[in-house]
């Protein structure tokens, strides 16, 4: 795994799961870290060509991890392309909120109708 390792439970203890949305808040702290004590800073200074293709990577590696049938090695990355896609988010100014509020949008319709209705090549 080459991102963060993140508890199942919150940082500081408690009974409530940790969410995406704690992880979303996390690597908005981490954002203003430095980048020798962050690794999501460094792929923030890294810029957005570095993030796509790390996000990138984690995805075949989850794709390969699938089609093999690895479910430890399909979770592992499964966490991994959710945490570089929040950063990728991050990085672009958009939130999960946003995203959701997206999906929430294509599912007041059939998949195929959404789909349809998208310009050519999206």
């Amino acid at each position: 795994m080459t991102g963060p390792s993140v508890p199942a439970t919150r940082p500081g203890g408690g009974d409530r799961r940790f969410t995406l949305g704690d992880l979303e808040r996390l690597i908005g702290e981490r954002a203003g870290a430095v980048a020798d004590q962050s690794y999501t800073r460094s792929l923030l200074d890294a810029g957005m060509g570095r993030i796509a293709r790390k996000f990138g990577e984690e995805a075949v590696e989850a794709v390969i991890a699938a089609v093999e049938r690895d479910k430890p090695h399909l979770l592992s990355e499964a966490a991994d392309v959710i945490y570089h896609l929040l950063v990728m988010l991050h990085a672009s100014g958009l939130s999960l909120d946003q995203v959701v509020a997206e999906l929430g949008r294509r599912t007041r319709r059939s998949g195929h109708e959404e789909k349809a209705s998208r310009p050519p090549g999206t």
